[in-house]
């Protein structure tokens, strides 16, 4: 029998390579407002002790978890930051309110950033927009009905994905 273990308190960061350090933080801490918190100077890839110079960036969100960033010259390429789709990849960070949502709008609007949305998914509301990395950020607050919602789904979430799975794989079949 296993175990159970404490569900894990959080995202402390998520971690992504950069073009450039400093392109990267005006985006994030001047258009976005995330107060960079460290920008560490590493000269060895951990746990090896092989020389590998970096600086890892880490911006701070309101609820104390970080975003942060991997200033990388080896291996990279521009090949690493074109646009990706936000169904591969993407960040979603929470506003408190619709209101504080559509302030980062018309400040991304204001800085040029090519923003759609707001988007209502039901559970949430969203606005996209793309980092100078090529990286999907979604900026989303919860609506007036997120907790009902996600109570209902919790509720048949294991028979969805049975008949998902039943679908997908008839799908796949015919396809074939």
């Amino acid at each position: 029998m296993t175990q159970s273990l404490p569900l894990l308190k959080g995202v402390h960061h998520s971690a992504f390579r950069c073009r450039d350090a400093e392109e990267t933080r005006a985006f994030y801490q001047d258009i976005l407002g995330l107060p960079l918190r460290a920008a560490l100077v590493i000269e060895e890839e951990p746990g090896t002790g092989k020389a590998l110079p970096y600086m890892h960036l880490f911006f701070e969100m309101a609820d104390g978890n970080f975003v942060a960033f991997f200033d990388m010259p080896e291996g990279c390429d521009e090949s690493k930051f074109k646009i990706k789709s936000g169904f591969d990849l993407h960040i979603a960070m929470e506003a408190s309110s619709h209101d504080e949502m559509m302030a980062y709008k018309a400040r991304l609007d204001a800085a040029k950033v090519k923003c759609f949305g707001p988007i209502d998914h039901h559970f949430v509301e969203s606005i996209y927009f793309f980092d100078p990395n090529g990286l999907p950020l979604e900026i989303t607050c919860k609506t007036q009905d997120h907790d009902r919602i996600m109570i209902e789904e919790s509720a048949n979430s294991r028979e969805a994905i049975a008949a998902w799975s039943t679908r997908k794989a008839a799908e796949k079949a015919t396809a074939a």
